[in-house]
């Protein structure tokens, strides 16, 4: 069960952590050549491991540390929690870096492979002879950056639809949408309104920027591309993206703007226990495999189903695609354990037992193919649905970039003004906003 936000926190601090990469560039000292070999059976090594875990989850991850211990007690481990990347990237800078990083951001990584602020694990894994076909591709894809591969895939988060059964089966609705147009008409059929207008449960809520709802979510459901093949933004040239927001702008029109801002600021936070899928606010919805864990534990007499998300009407072929991120590990530069701390990031990320445990307490999708079809792995009728869609080859991840989530949340603030009117031509205002993208990349270093 994840307690952060993954992608939207990170386009929170990423002023900030883009100054400090940029910096830790130059300031945290030269990786030494080559792969830094184990230390000796009675080599004492203490070895420092930064992660964004707090409480629960951390339990989680320090019993996986304490078995690593066990196979390997000449190696001591300290687990810093609370550590989110701008920490982490703070300590690289000062030269005081973790032995081992491990972030929830994956769209980060461009940064940390651009920076040299995450050395490179190529050597490690030519060294070890480490197969990287055991991991499904597509997280071997969102761990590597311009044919460096500064981090390896620890767990991974996929999103799918979430439907309220009890609501289906009082709208006489039997099985999920699996295209927009169905999405569309089952939202309009599962909403109820207030006596005096407002909404009291939404079908579905169109709102960009409100619980899961992001572009990065909606857009592989429509096959909307990030960027083209000379890597520009294409948003405004790849007709998906208008088909995507003009679908939005009718369900929005459906509902009404003042009615949905009115609606949406009455909603808990998205990750607690008030959330409004799990209070009966929203009838379906995009989320990750995490929120089967949320509901587990703070609506379990919830009656729900999860499915793939629809896709685009005239697009069958995208059913079962999806958009999917994760967490990562690497050696961060100056790492003073280097040889140890690959030890350690070669265990989590290869060993079975090991990822199966942490699949299993942080309730995300394990990333080698034999953890994922572990019979160890708990399965319910609804998480199932996501180990299924991430053994689907089309999986999308976020396109990496030298500036991170820049690109990503520009395209949430257009969308923010899409939705609520204050832009009058989309085609022209998606051609603005990759010039926009475009230049901000430049100075990003690309």
């Amino acid at each position: 069960m994840r307690s952060r936000s993954q992608v939207k926190r990170g386009l929170l601090a990423l002023a900030t952590a883009t100054a400090a990469l940029v910096a830790a560039s130059c300031t945290a000292g030269s990786a030494a050549d080559g792969p830094q070999p184990a230390p000796g059976p009675d080599e004492q090594v203490t070895i420092t491991v930064s992660s964004q875990f707090t409480d629960r989850e951390l339990d989680v991850l320090n019993r996986v540390l304490d078995g690593f211990h066990a196979k390997h007690p000449n190696i001591t481990i300290n687990s810093q929690g609370n550590q989110d990347d701008d920490k982490i990237t703070q300590a690289i800078r000062g030269g005081n870096p973790p032995d081992v990083a491990i972030s929830a951001e994956t769209i980060n990584l461009g940064q940390f492979c651009s920076s040299g602020a995450w050395q490179d694990l190529g050597p490690y894994l030519q060294r070890d002879q480490v197969d990287m076909n055991r991991i499904v591709k597509v997280a071997q894809e969102y761990t590597e950056y311009e044919g460096k591969r500064c981090a390896m895939p620890l767990l991974a988060d996929v999103y799918g639809l979430y439907y309220n059964a009890e609501a289906f089966a009082r709208a006489g609705i039997t099985e999920p949408p699996k295209t927009m147009s169905e999405l569309t008409d089952m939202a309009k059929r599962l909403t109820e309104f207030n006596p005096d207008g407002s909404i009291k449960v939404a079908g579905f809520l169109p709102v960009l920027g409100s619980q899961a709802n992001h572009p990065w979510n909606w857009a592989p459901h429509f096959g909307a591309s990030w960027m083209d093949e000379q890597g520009k933004s294409s948003l405004g040239t790849d007709p998906a993206w208008q088909e995507m927001y003009r679908w939005q702008k009718e369900l929005v029109d459906f509902y009404g703007w003042d009615k949905l801002v009115q609606f949406t600021s009455g909603l808990g936070q998205q990750y607690s226990a008030d959330n409004a899928f799990q209070r009966g606010k929203i009838a379906m919805m995009i989320d990750g495999e995490y929120r089967t864990g949320f509901i587990d534990q703070y609506a379990p007499e919830l009656r729900y189903g999860t499915a793939p998300f629809p896709v685009a009407d005239g697009r069958p072929e995208l059913y079962g695609t999806g958009f999917v991120t994760g967490t990562i590990i690497g050696i961060p530069r100056g790492a003073e354990n280097a040889g140890a701390a690959w030890e350690l990031v070669r265990y989590l990320t290869t060993d079975t037992n090991a990822l199966v445990e942490l699949g299993n307490g942080l309730k995300n999708v394990p990333t080698t193919t034999e953890a994922l079809h572990d019979p160890r792995v708990q399965r319910s009728e609804q998480y199932q649905t996501f180990l299924d869609l991430f053994d689907n080859p089309q999986l999308v991840p976020s396109p990496p970039s030298p500036n991170g989530s820049a690109y990503m949340k520009s395209a949430e603030d257009f969308s923010v003004k899409w939705q609520s009117g204050q832009v009058g031509d989309l085609g022209a205002g998606l051609r603005d906003l990759d010039a926009q993208i475009d230049a901000a990349k430049a100075l990003g270093g690309n």
